[in-house]
């Protein structure tokens, strides 16, 4: 089957678009961003589990791929609890998101020989100068917490991020297509990854491990809110991968960024200027080419 990205490939992605970008907004709502990333992963088991009865495991071939994931997965979750922690959703969300689809297409010609049009290839430089012209712009760096150096820190923390979000979505990309069935690839990944990292995070509390049960066990109903997007973002991008070539979805995926933006607008109070606007158009002229590249 050749690789296309068609019209039914691009609604979808972009609406698994909208739901990633509603599940980082919760965790930027919440006030301990490190325990709901935690637990909008873990709760993924309770979801994964019955669907996998369902689907059966994924190919044998799709092992090794899994295993890779889910330890490069384990760094993403460290990146974007720390990003968050440090910055506010309108910089940190743009920077990892918007860097990524270019190292992403980089890698997926390099390692896999997957070769995108010129067009396309433009596309993908809108959507990352886009993206960033909209999370860097003069609001988004005000509106950084606290002084210059957690500034610089949560920046850190995000192109750290950009970096493992290229390597866990060409990994994925080939998974899944080795995997015989996306959905069975989508929840042995979410039954696996979650756990890891909520152990970590349980171990560095220590001594506060009861106040976090305690915060953990009045945020469980919003956050298996936030598991289902998590979901359903992500097995779409991956359903995408196996009939679109894998840099224009992870480029078409980061139009969540004006998801973000636009929630982090209108609930979590951050202000929406010209630059913003300016990253927005880019941002559509950057899908249309990859659409039609």
């Amino acid at each position: 089957m050749a690789l296309e990205l068609t019209g039914p490939v691009v609604a979808a992605v972009l609406f698994g678009a909208v739901l990633h970008a509603s599940w980082n907004a919760l965790i930027k709502s919440g006030r301990d961003k490190q325990l709901d990333t935690a637990l909008i992963h873990s709760i993924g088991i309770f979801f994964a589990l019955p669907l996998l009865l369902y689907t059966g495991l994924p190919d044998r071939a799709a092992w090794p791929y899994i295993a890779i994931t889910t330890v490069v997965h384990l760094g993403y979750y460290i990146a974007l609890a720390g990003a968050y922690k440090h910055g506010d959703l309108g910089l940190t969300y743009p920077v990892m998101r918007g860097t990524a689809p270019l190292l992403v297409a980089v890698a997926s010609f390099t390692f896999i020989g997957e070769a995108i049009s010129l067009m396309a290839w433009i596309g993908v430089a809108a959507v990352c100068v886009g993206v960033l012209t909209l999370g860097l712009s003069r609001n988004a760096l005000h509106m950084a917490h606290g002084d210059e150096a957690r500034r610089r820190t949560a920046l850190r923390f995000a192109l750290t991020n950009a970096c493992i979000i290229a390597i866990y979505t060409v990994v994925d990309g080939l998974g899944v297509r080795a995997s015989g069935n996306t959905l069975a690839y989508v929840v042995t990944l979410f039954l696996l990854d979650g756990i890891p990292y909520m152990a970590l995070v349980m171990w560095q509390r220590g001594a506060g491990r009861p106040a976090a049960l305690r915060y953990m066990a009045g945020r469980w109903k919003i956050a298996s809110v936030g598991t289902v997007a998590s979901i359903g973002s992500y097995g779409i991008a991956l359903w995408a991968m196996t009939r679109a070539p894998v840099a224009s979805v992870a480029a078409l995926r980061e139009t969540s960024v004006l998801f973000a933006a636009l929630i982090g607008t209108v609930f979590l109070g951050e202000r929406f200027g010209w630059q913003r606007a300016a990253g927005t158009l880019v941002i559509l002229v950057g899908v249309m080419l990859l659409r039609f590249g």
